[in-house]
C-alpha cells in the first residue's frame, strides 16, 4: 500500500478515471451493437437513426482519450459502409 500522501492521491484519480472510462466505453459499445443490430434486421431507417446517435459517442470517447482517434475514425467509416450496403 502506498505510503505517500500524493501516491494514495493518484490512487483516487485513477480508480475515477478508470469508472469514467468504462463508462464511457460501454456506452460506446452499447451504440455500436445498436447500429449492428439493425443492418442485421435490414432496417434502413433505424440503421440510419443508430449511426446518427453512434457517431457523436464515438467522437466524444477519441476526445476523452478512452480510445484512440485513428480507430474512431475507423469505427465510424467502417459502420457507414455497413449501413450503406442496405441500399
Amino acid at each position: 500500500m502506498a505510503h505517500h500522501k500524493s501516491a494514495l492521491k493518484r490512487i483516487k484519480q485513477n480508480e475515477k478515471k478508470r469508472l469514467r472510462n468504462r463508462h464511457v466505453r460501454s456506452t460506446l459499445r452499447t451504440f455500436v451493437k445498436n447500429v449492428r443490430e439493425a443492418v442485421a434486421g435490414n432496417n434502413q431507417d433505424a440503421a440510419r437513426e443508430a449511426l446518427a446517435a453512434a457517431i457523436p459517442v464515438i467522437d466524444k470517447a477519441a476526445s476523452k482519450g478512452v480510445i484512440h482517434p485513428s480507430n474512431a475514425s475507423r469505427s465510424v467509416s467502417r459502420l457507414t459502409k455497413l449501413v450503406n450496403t442496405l441500399n
